[in-house]
C-alpha cells in the first residue's frame, strides 16, 4: 500500500473512532455479560486455577503483565498461567526463534509453555481472566487485543491506530483460519478494518464467530 493511502486509510479510521452512542451501548454489553459470564464460571475458574497451581507448583495461577490500552493507558492483564514462572527471564534468549515479523513475539514450540498451559492456550481458556478486565472497563469483548508496551515502543503511526479503541478479547484476527500463520502487517490491517466497521452488530457476529474458533482448537 502506497504511504499517501495509508495516510487515507488512518485518517479514515481515526474519523470513525469516536462513536459516543455505540460506546455506551457497548459498555452497557460488556458490564453485563462480563459479570454473568463471571458468575456462571466461577467454580470452572477455581478448578482451572487448581489444577494450574499443582502443575507449576510456587507460582499464582493468575499472570498479571502490564498491557497497553485504549489511548496508550497502561493497564494489568490478566491470563491464567500457561508458561513457567521465569518465562519472561527467558524472553531474550529466544528472540532469535521469533517466526513474526514486526514488533510481535511468537514462536509454536515455545519451551516455556507448561502442559497445562499448551491444552488452556490450544482452548483459548487462558484468555478468560480478561472477563475481569472487560468488567473493570480495561478492555472490552470486541477489539484490537492489547500489546505488551516494548511492543508498542515499535509502532509507527499507522500501527498507533489500534489504540483508538478499547482493546478487546477477540476481533476479526481471532477468526480468521490459521491466524497463527498471519504477518504482523496483515494483523493490522484486519485491526483498522475493524475499527472502520465497528457497530454493535459486527461485535456480535464477531463473538459468535470465536466461539466457533475456540472449539476448533485453534488457540494461540
Amino acid at each position: 500500500m502506497a504511504m499517501s493511502d495509508k495516510s487515507a486509510h488512518n485518517r479514515g479510521a481515526t474519523a470513525n473512532a469516536d462513536k459516543p452512542v455505540y460506546r455506551f451501548f457497548k459498555r452497557c454489553f460488556d458490564i453485563v455479560f462480563s459479570a454473568l459470564a463471571l458468575i456462571i464460571l466461577f467454580l470452572p475458574l477455581v478448578i482451572i486455577a487448581i489444577v494450574i497451581v499443582i502443575d507449576s507448583p510456587g507460582a499464582s495461577p493468575i499472570f498479571i503483565q502490564k498491557r497497553v490500552g485504549y489511548k496508550g493507558k497502561i493497564f494489568n492483564f490478566y491470563k491464567f498461567r500457561s508458561m513457567v514462572p521465569n518465562a519472561e527471564s527467558m524472553l531474550d534468549s529466544l528472540l532469535d526463534k521469533n517466526e513474526m515479523e514486526g514488533p510481535v513475539f511468537k514462536i509454536k514450540e515455545d519451551p516455556r509453555i507448561t502442559k497445562v498451559g499448551r491444552f488452556i492456550r490450544s482452548s483459548s481458556i487462558d484468555e478468560l481472566p480478561q472477563l475481569i478486565n472487560i468488567l473493570k472497563g480495561d478492555m472490552s469483548f470486541v477489539g484490537p487485543r492489547p500489546a505488551l508496551p516494548r511492543e508498542v515502543e515499535q509502532y509507527d503511526d499507522r500501527a498507533r491506530e489500534r489504540l483508538e479503541v478499547k482493546q478487546g478479547l477477540t476481533c476479526y484476527w481471532q477468526i480468521m483460519p490459521s491466524r497463527n500463520s498471519l504477518t504482523f502487517d496483515e494483523w493490522l490491517d484486519l485491526d483498522l478494518k475493524y475499527i472502520k466497521e465497528r457497530s454493535l452488530l459486527c461485535d456480535i457476529k464477531i463473538i459468535f464467530k470465536t466461539v466457533g474458533a475456540v472449539f476448533s482448537l485453534e488457540g494461540v
